[in-house]
């Protein structure tokens, strides 16, 4: 019986063991090209088709724009007026924790988005400015250049930052790093975005309570420590002004919940405060004189930048270390946002596609006149 039963068993012989060189070749091929992006492409016979092919692949827009139709225009209206009413305060906020023209943040908001939205492959991702890059070039260039006493050259470094950033990003997309992607865990995207609201609305208190000098540390002892040490620096105006706006914002946002149909209240309410806002400073400025303004921004569109890149030393090694730093934090910030609505919407995002979008449009984005930008926190 024994016997018998010992004789359907068949014996596995160990395979042989291969060279180090091509196990090691083997491995990096099954971690860095486990989708094979190029399979579609070699199996096509005609030269025209892997054209189009590779375009496609290159460009996700060619793919997806062969099935648009007129039913999605309504929605994306819609979507396109919210992101810009958004944009307007956002950018210009997140341009002066930056140290740089508020103007900029309004550049900002126009090449980048441009660009990913033909080479980007995350559906519902806005991008633009954002406030822990901000927070990050402000603070590393801020301690080797003043920003008041020489802001061309603090200008000109955030731009050559932005490109180093760009560079370093379309790199990691080439060398199809994209598998990080699958590394991060939804605890970990939770509580990336939970400590970035956080690090935004404790650094908005400056603009709420009207403070001039306020810290570039982002822990709460290091911000509550500059707020309470200048108490009477506190203006109540600003205050005021501000909480009366908040209270309207979570107001509209609330009826929208309670109402769907009512969901354009919301989706206005940013660009609503906005023009309210100004036209109010515009014409009772002279009576508060606690309420600081930006003033008059410059007029038309992005100018060239590519001219005022610095690639001299010692200012080139500076503009490479905060453009790898702050690089990489926004590369992780955009993709965890984009991959948190690909699990809510149930679709994947191509984490190379994702980086070499990232990159080139802050490499565009160098040469007119933008600084950083990634994909956005829907706060």
């Amino acid at each position: 019986m024994c016997s018998k039963r010992a004789s359907q068993y068949h014996k596995v012989e160990i395979p042989p063991p291969q060279p180090f060189l091509k196990s090691l070749k083997n491995t990096l091929n099954e971690i860095l090209f486990a989708d094979d992006p190029f399979r579609k492409i070699r199996n096509e016979s005609k030269t025209s088709k892997k054209i189009e092919l590779g375009l496609r692949h290159v460009f996700p827009i060619l793919e997806w724009a062969r099935g648009y139709s007129l039913g999605y225009l309504k929605s994306d209206v819609i979507s396109g007026i919210t992101i810009a009413s958004l944009a307007i305060p956002q950018g210009i906020s997140y341009a002066q924790l930056a140290n740089l023209p508020p103007i900029l943040g309004l550049y900002s908001s126009l090449v980048p988005p441009l660009v990913y939205a033909i080479m980007g492959s995350s559906r519902d991702l806005a991008v633009g400015t954002v406030a822990v890059a901000s927070l990050l070039t402000g603070a590393m260039l801020g301690k080797e250049v003043n920003a008041v006493q020489n802001p061309k050259l603090y200008l000109h470094l955030a731009f050559t930052a932005t490109f180093f950033a760009g560079l370093m990003q379309t790199c990691l997309g080439l060398l199809r790093l994209g598998f990080v992607v699958e590394i991060l865990s939804h605890a970990a995207i939770v509580g990336f975005m939970g400590g970035a609201a956080t690090v935004v609305c404790l650094q908005q208190l400056k603009g709420l309570l009207g403070l001039i000098h306020f810290t570039h540390s982002t822990d709460i002892v290091s911000v509550l420590c500059s707020i309470f040490s200048q108490s009477h620096m506190w203006k109540w105006e600003s205050g005021l002004l501000g909480c009366c706006f908040l209270i309207f914002l979570l107001t509209t946002k609330h009826i929208s919940k309670k109402r769907p149909k009512l969901f354009w209240i919301s989706a206005m309410s940013p660009l609503v405060s906005v023009i309210f806002g100004s036209l109010f400073m515009y014409f009772l400025h002279d009576h508060f004189h606690g309420i600081p303004y930006i003033g008059e921004l410059k007029k038309g569109i992005n100018p060239p930048s590519i001219t005022h890149l610095v690639f001299t030393s010692p200012y080139v090694t500076l503009a490479l270390k905060i453009g790898i730093i702050t690089g990489v934090i926004a590369l992780a910030e955009g993709i965890a946002v984009g991959r948190s609505f690909a699990m809510y919407k149930n679709y994947n995002i191509d984490g190379n596609k994702e980086m070499i979008a990232f990159g080139v449009m802050n490499i565009l984005g160098s040469f007119s006149s933008c600084y950083l930008t990634t994909g956005n926190l829907p706060f």
